[in-house]
């Protein structure tokens, strides 16, 4: 059984008198479906005054479908307590918001990939308490493609951004606890910073070999299949293909109204990248690029985790749209989360090193191997601050 850091904290004495302010969305939930803020509210903890709730990218409640859509701050009725956006004018809370609070509790699912925007309004509250001397409280949670593999270039500096702060790659397999021991000693934050750990959860787990509920950490992350991909899919939030928003399986199905997806699919698969069937589908978004058109593309369908590489495949997909048509292939132009000059591909790679090295006609195996420097050196540098 995983226990996670929530249940720990609940069953601790660390909250004991504290006004508390809770950064959390709908899936911070445990076992039993109960929230971390019903659960603070109603815990057996003497003098413990849930004071604020702030939530992350999609709302508190997660009711923001599309990305890059702010929600606005709000009052939460039932709990009656000001819910404050981190995906706003701010994404930092202020002084205002952090005002006469003992601790801010932090319970955010992650789901292992770089450019996921929870972990960095993590790090952003990490940085506003340091400021303001308010100790930070992060509940460990899984990861739940796993904690073992690694896979991606380094984030380059300049080419920092909300959905890349610090040198890391995209898989990082880490949870989100160890990232805020490594955020707040390695890169220099300087919070009051307490982990409580998981118990029960081994580096090899996916999220399914737990006994925890999945529930969708935002909108867009329906299943745990769609975690599993998008490590690599999510860059084509850099191009004008689609990558299955507006769609029931976002970021697995990926297509353009231009491609063929009988003669894309079997191209796929002569490739042979392990761990991965590609279906031909053709499907119709309801909302973003190419809304209410048909494109044709493929299903991408794991068929042994042990052997997919996530960022593997979607380099390798982007590379054989890009073959298939290059007239037809686009990158996405500027702007993308906050960043106004900078090509949305190298903020999502981390580099313009990706994009210039599918320009040039490499294939996804060669870019992959310009990785493995990057990724041994992370696996060094991200042992300290491991916790399981």
């Amino acid at each position: 059984m995983v226990r996670l850091g929530s249940d720990l904290l609940l069953a601790s004495s660390r909250l004991n008198g504290a006004r508390v302010g809770v950064v959390c969305n709908h899936a911070s939930l445990g076992r039993g479906f109960h929230h971390i803020v019903d659960r603070l509210a109603s815990a057996p903890v003497p003098g413990v005054k849930l004071a604020a709730i702030f939530g992350p990218q999609h709302g508190f409640r997660s009711d923001v479908q599309d990305n890059m859509i702010e929600t606005p701050h709000a009052d939460d009725p039932a709990r009656r307590v000001p819910v404050y956006s981190l995906y706003s004018e701010t994404r930092e809370p202020t002084a205002a918001m952090l005002d006469g609070l003992d601790a801010l509790v932090i319970d955010l699912q992650d789901i292992g990939a770089r450019i996921y925007t929870y972990i960095y309004t993590m790090a952003n509250c990490l940085r506003a308490c340091a400021r303001h001397q308010i100790p930070v409280l992060v509940c460990d949670r899984p990861n739940p493609i796993g904690g073992e593999e690694v896979e991606g270039a380094l984030l380059a500096r300049g080419y920092e951004s909300f959905v890349g702060q610090f040198q890391i790659p995209m898989r990082h397999g880490m949870t989100i606890g160890e990232l805020a021991r490594m955020f707040n000693e390695l890169f220099g934050l300087g919070a009051q910073l307490e982990v409580f750990k998981m118990e029960g959860w081994r580096r090899g787990m996916y999220a399914d070999a737990t006994d925890l509920p999945w529930v969708m950490p935002s909108p867009n992350i329906p299943t745990l299949d769609s975690a599993i991909v998008y490590p690599g899919t999510v860059l084509f939030e850099g191009t004008l293909i689609s990558e299955g928003r507006g769609t029931t399986r976002p970021f697995e199905l990926i297509g353009a109204p231009w491609i063929e997806a009988e003669s894309f699919a079997r191209q796929m698969n002569e490739l042979g990248l392990p761990g991965v069937y590609f279906r031909p589908a053709v499907f119709e978004p309801t909302f973003q690029k190419h809304a209410k058109l048909t494109c044709g593309g493929c299903q991408i369908h794991v068929i042994d985790r042990n052997r997919f590489r996530p960022v593997l495949t979607g380099v390798a997909l982007i590379a054989m749209f890009r073959r298939m048509d290059p007239s037809q292939f686009a990158w996405r132009k500027p702007p993308y989360e906050y960043e106004h000059d900078k090509m949305p591909i190298d903020i999502l790679a981390g580099s313009p090193a990706l994009r210039e090295q599918i320009e040039s006609g490499m294939d996804g195996r060669q870019i992959a191997a310009s990785w493995q420097n990057d990724e041994e050196s992370f696996r060094q540098v991200r042992k300290p601050y491991l916790l399981y």
